[in-house]
């Protein structure tokens, strides 16, 4: 359908207007102007059509939840509180205005699960949808990747596999409540940002967002930090959904641990640290690299670029 910008602006000023103490302007100026601390966190991500989402599989809804959770996700996993957002959208002129509604309603609904605001963004047409958000977050002191200590415990916000299983169940002829679960998940994960602060109000030496794969990203906080991680993986069999996650894995003839593992989009919480809450999965040594994370096979994890 032909689509007219000024209309769509109007709609999407409409669904992200706000009364925000913060928000001195917003959408419908050059730029936004908020009030921030003298400590701010930035974040972007980018989410391209075929590759990061499918509408095929997804409703607009799930689809701004889920791009609206990678940016919410990356501000809480440095220690900080969401404020703004700004969301920028290529359409291909195809879509239709309740498409754009929908999209629109689940980027303010995930946002304003965390009491950040859309403030301004852009538009623009091209050969396939894109949609790249931007957060900012208020921190005092930042929780990086380089602080993970010798001694500290490894702890997860909860168990990570339910976005790669939704993914191996999305093509199910008749799906069970489990894969539906599991669906559900892949298509607009529930992040335990709750699980975050508490994360970071325990004292967290380091922390990080599970958005590619656990065996990714506790190298990358390993190697930050200078220091061995190592895994105990019978202690993620103690999480209370573990035999849920079995379930759906034996049904698929895969290895629970590829999931669990090498599955990423979860948007799952790893935090080194003393007595922290979550699932307590390893412990922090002297050395480097990761052990403990091994699979029956070669890790299938995301690679931007093969």
């Amino acid at each position: 359908m032909n689509l007219d910008e000024a209309q769509i602006i109007g709609v999407l000023a409409e669904i992200f207007a706000s009364s925000h103490r913060g928000v001195e302007v917003g959408i419908g100026d050059d730029g936004a102007v908020v009030a921030t601390r003298e400590r701010t966190v930035i974040t972007t991500d980018m989410a391209v059509e075929g590759t990061h989402f499918n509408c095929a599989w997804s409703g607009a809804f799930e689809i701004g939840r889920k791009i609206c959770a990678a940016n919410l996700a990356d501000i809480y996993a440095m220690g900080a509180t969401p404020t703004y957002l700004v969301a920028a959208l290529t359409l291909t002129g195809q879509e239709s205005m309740e498409w754009i509604t929908e999209l629109a309603q689940g980027i303010a609904h995930e946002a304003s699960s965390c009491g950040a605001v859309v403030v301004g963004g852009d538009l623009t047409r091209g050969g396939l949808k894109v949609i790249s958000m931007t957060a900012l977050g208020e921190v005092d002191t930042a929780i990086t990747r380089s602080g993970a200590q010798i001694g500290d415990g490894i702890y997860l916000s909860s168990l990570p596999g339910w976005s790669a299983a939704g993914l191996a169940s999305i093509e199910v002829d008749e799906p069970n409540d489990l894969q539906n679960y599991a669906v559900d998940e892949f298509c607009a994960p529930s992040v335990d940002y709750a699980m975050a602060v508490a994360f970071a109000n325990k004292g967290a030496h380091a922390m990080c967002d599970l958005s590619d794969a656990l065996v990714i990203q506790a190298e990358q906080v390993a190697k930050a930090s200078g220091v061995q991680f190592i895994f105990n993986a019978p202690a993620f069999e103690k999480d209370g959904e573990f035999a849920q996650l079995k379930e759906l894995a034996d049904a698929a003839q895969i290895d629970i641990w590829q999931w669990i593992f090498a599955g990423g989009e979860d948007h799952v919480f790893l935090a080194t640290g003393k007595d922290l809450p979550g699932l307590c999965v390893g412990e922090v040594r002297e050395g480097s690299g990761v052990i403990g994370l091994e699979m029956k096979k070669a890790p299938d994890t995301w690679r931007h670029f093969n």
